[in-house]
């Protein structure tokens, strides 16, 4: 199951590495600093049309189009290119997200970040994976390790919040970091290169995949409040190995 999911992500991944002339193709979506280009929709229609012939009887949730949340069957939650930002301007930092779902149950998940040639993929109960190496989380403390987070740019309320906790967060790790791309940075936490991820109003689609991806390396997910994400509304998140965990809730 999972390895025809990155057969088609990797073939999607090479309309990514053909774009050119991205800021020309540029689309604004409804909300602050939300972009959409032509190769967003290509890749979306790519995944659609090539994983329905191996799942016919899957749905499909994409980032870019109009979605049904209500359906409680076998589901795709794709976000097509996760770093729109990244990708417009060339900072080759952006992924392809790929979920599937049972319900709000992700059994199979895939990010590829096709500049580093990186495929961070994991199957329900049977671990997590990069470039078919199993990964695991670190068990190094926050106060030991990386802090990751994202700035919710589409959502200007939550800023000075954000940015109140990262200064706590700063204060505490020995650095912070941001790529622009919340697929990646959840799979840097998976593969122990990272410590914890946080960012608040994340959809579905930045996050599903690589919520499976980091439970099976052992990591822990929840939302701010430490319940389960729900992958039909926003979801303000942390991605965090179990040690960095219990230190980031406390600060938060």
């Amino acid at each position: 199951m999972v390895n025809k999911i990155i057969e088609t992500v990797k073939e999607a991944g090479k309309i990514i590495l053909s774009a050119h002339n991205q800021e020309s193709s540029i689309t604004a979506k409804e909300g602050k600093k939300n972009f959409v280009t032509k190769y967003d929709v290509a890749v979306q229609e790519f995944l659609f049309k090539e994983l329905s012939k191996s799942f016919p009887e899957a749905e499909f949730i994409g980032e870019e189009g109009e979605n049904d949340f209500s359906t409680s069957g076998l589901r795709f939650i794709i976000d097509p290119i996760d770093g729109t930002t990244n990708f417009m301007q060339d900072y080759r930092c952006s992924c392809i997200s790929v979920a599937l779902c049972e319900a709000n149950d992700v059994i199979a998940g895939v990010v590829y970040n096709p500049y580093t040639n990186e495929i961070f993929s994991a199957e329900k109960g049977k671990g997590a994976y990069l470039n078919g190496d199993k990964i695991n989380v670190s068990d190094r403390p926050l106060s030991d390790g990386l802090a990751l987070f994202g700035t919710s740019p589409y959502h200007p309320e939550n800023t000075d919040e954000t940015f109140a906790l990262l200064r706590k967060v700063f204060d505490l790790s020995r650095d912070i970091r941001r790529s622009g791309s919340a697929a990646y940075d959840i799979c840097m936490v998976a593969c122990g290169r990272c410590e914890v991820f946080f960012e608040k109003g994340l959809q579905p689609w930045d996050i599903a995949a690589g919520t499976l991806i980091a439970k099976e390396a052992g990591g822990i997910v929840s939302n701010y409040d430490g319940e389960e994400i729900n992958f039909s509304t926003p979801n303000d998140v942390v991605f965090a190995n179990p040690n960095a965990y219990k230190e980031f809730m406390i600060l938060l």
